[in-house]
């Protein structure tokens, strides 16, 4: 996905008038807890996340909000693999911010994706999209 298209993705974070917007708790009845946010910039078109002993990334199993200028990412560590997805949710636009049992819980209306970006429940119809990852020397790089 282009930087161009990340941006336009990005764009509707806000979700639609009747969307509640990103607000920081859970939707209702959901148990989700709310992820932790890493902060990180965006250099050509490539997004460095130092993972050090004290990240919220540290330990696998573990998922992070990244954000950056360039938008924000759900990040998914398994071992030394990652997972990055866009965090804006394909129903109407909401920031996905929750996590609770390997699912990213979007807390406007309630869609539930994989850490793969997989719908595992609706309202969302489409799979959130994914970004190439490298990690190596404690360094995550994510290719816009």
């Amino acid at each position: 996905m282009s930087l161009a298209a990340v941006a336009t993705a990005v764009a509707g974070c806000g979700g639609s008038p009747t969307s509640p917007g990103s607000s920081s708790s859970s939707s209702p009845g959901s148990s989700a807890s709310q992820l932790p946010t890493i902060n990180a910039t965006v250099s050509a078109g490539v997004v460095n996340v130092t993972i050090d002993a004290g990240s919220p990334l540290a330990s696998t199993g573990s998922a992070a909000l990244v954000a950056t200028s360039s938008g924000t990412f759900l990040v998914f560590r398994a071992g030394d693999q990652f997972t990055a997805l866009t965090a804006t949710c394909t129903h109407e636009g909401c920031v996905v911010s929750g996590f609770e049992n390997g699912t990213y819980q979007c807390p406007c209306h309630g869609s539930q994706f994989s850490t793969s970006g997989a719908v595992v429940r609706g309202p969302a119809t489409r799979s959130l999209a994914s970004f190439n990852t490298r990690f190596a020397n404690n360094v995550l790089t994510i290719t816009l």
